[in-house]
């Protein structure tokens, strides 16, 4: 039953996600056009007005309208025709939070980590479920690892199956649920893309400035010039909290080599695909980080004081 609920989850976002994307604008000779101040590829279905007078240059010398689009300032999410689920119901509102609250705050970077902290405060019921999980097993990890050296060398049918059966005891003696907390896990690449979509499509967005990063340039291209320090800052950012994050979820299992490794290589595949995403995704990557590890923290301190009493 489960396993049905979660195709269903994952055809329902692979439906959303077909629809309504970010284009990237390209010259006549169908190649990208970047803009050279930023080292940004331009996104060609804008929601708002760029600002930037070399920006709406490269946007009108490559035929695109933007005189048709509002300001950004006055956006609304009914703004635009209509262009799928995915951004009606993702991008568009996210966009217009996240100007609503940068054009009141003054800082579209600001806005974007109170909107992630806005939202891991929704998701907190579920967080806090995973983290208590990951606590669980870590307390049920000896138990499991008894049974896994107890079958080692016997992978027949039956032994396998009492071996299913003992693990499931044992779940069931530590409240352990494999299934839980998988729903945000689940939600976690919607969200990214949505916030990609909307920095993408949002010129006030990927045209403002947070310290020294501007927010539409990626770190591979933001090191190359002189606010170098600023872009390798925000990836030993992402690097350390991406790391130190799956770190505390870890189960404890060092008998295990693939998962004693897991930090390093997801903290390795992300280090990666963070060189190429604007540097606004990367203050969203860090902020969540940085939220989990603090939510990680309390829980176990709360299990600690629980036990104790």
């Amino acid at each position: 039953m489960k396993k049905n609920k979660l195709k269903i989850i994952l055809i329902i976002f692979v439906l959303l996600l077909s629809t309504g994307c970010a284009k990237t604008l390209t010259d006549s000779h169908k190649k990208p056009v970047k803009n050279e101040i930023t080292g940004q590829n331009l996104t060609k279905n804008i929601i708002c007005q760029p600002t930037n007078k070399k920006t709406i240059e490269l946007y009108e010398k490559n035929k695109v309208n933007i005189k048709k689009l509002p300001k950004c300032e006055d956006f609304k999410v009914t703004n635009g025709k209509y262009e799928g689920l995915w951004t009606s119901i993702f991008v568009k509102p996210l966009a217009f939070i996240l100007l609503l609250l940068g054009k009141n705050i003054g800082n579209y970077a600001i806005s974007l980590i109170i909107v992630s902290i806005l939202i891991r405060l929704i998701a907190f019921p579920i967080t806090k479920k995973t983290a208590m999980q990951s606590e669980l097993l870590k307390k049920a990890q000896p138990e499991m690892d008894k049974i896994q050296k107890k079958y080692k060398n016997n992978q027949d049918k039956d032994a396998m199956m009492k071996q299913s059966q003992e693990m499931m005891m044992v779940y069931k003696k530590y409240n352990i649920s494999p299934m839980s907390g998988c729903l945000f896990a689940m939600l976690q690449l919607p969200l990214f893309i949505a916030f990609f979509e909307a920095v993408q499509r949002t010129p006030a967005i990927f045209e403002d400035k947070f310290l020294l990063l501007q927010l539409g340039t990626t770190p591979s291209v933001g090191i190359k010039s002189a606010a170098f320090v600023a872009y390798a800052l925000l990836m030993i950012l992402i690097a350390g909290t991406t790391f130190y994050s799956l770190k505390m979820n870890m189960t404890g299992n060092n008998q295990d080599p693939n998962m004693k490794n897991m930090p390093y290589m997801m903290s390795i595949i992300i280090i990666i695909t963070a060189l190429f995403m604007p540097s606004a995704l990367g203050i969203y990557w860090v902020t969540s980080n940085v939220f989990t590890i603090f939510q990680n923290i309390l829980v176990k301190r709360s299990k600690e004081v629980n036990g104790k009493a």
